[in-house]
């Protein structure tokens, strides 16, 4: 299943570290939400692109939405990475694949590796309804910040 622009987005909970549950449904219908899902934590192109969110966190606040990360990689994992990247929004683990899955957002396969998160972005508006979706085959492409921004604007 693929989640498409217009589409109510759909409700989940993952760990942002052992034991941190963090309810992101509990966020939608109530306020502008941005999820990037990210191949691997620690890899060249995401650990860019989370500086890059990092590097300019002002302006995302600025715009009044909240950002969550997501990885296959486990909790302990994203914490850590989370924390040497001093990342101010939060990283979650969806170890088990079952969120990436949901948005339609999981390679099967890449490089060898079983269930990798594809490179992808949703924007949320206050309603729940997804006002942005990019979903990449080509884990090597970095996401549109622009058209992100551009979508959260709108919202």
């Amino acid at each position: 299943m693929t989640i498409t622009i217009g589409t109510k987005a759909p409700a989940f909970t993952l760990p942002s570290q052992p034991g941190h549950p963090v309810d992101v449904g509990a966020l939608l219908g109530k306020e502008k939400v941005v999820i990037l899902f990210v191949p691997l934590a620690f890899s060249g192109v995401c650990t860019a692109a989370m500086c890059h969110f990092r590097d300019s966190w002002g302006q995302w606040e600025s715009l009044g939405c909240k950002v969550f990360a997501v990885s296959v990689d486990s909790p302990f994992a994203v914490a850590k990475w989370r924390e040497l990247e001093r990342l101010p929004f939060l990283v979650l683990s969806d170890f088990n694949k079952d969120v990436s899955r949901l948005y339609g957002a999981l390679h099967e396969e890449l490089v060898g590796l079983k269930g990798v998160s594809k490179r992808s972005a949703f924007v949320v508006d206050a309603k729940g309804v997804v006002r942005y979706a990019s979903v990449s085959e080509d884990p090597k492409v970095q996401i549109d910040f622009a058209a992100i921004e551009q979508a959260v604007k709108s919202c």
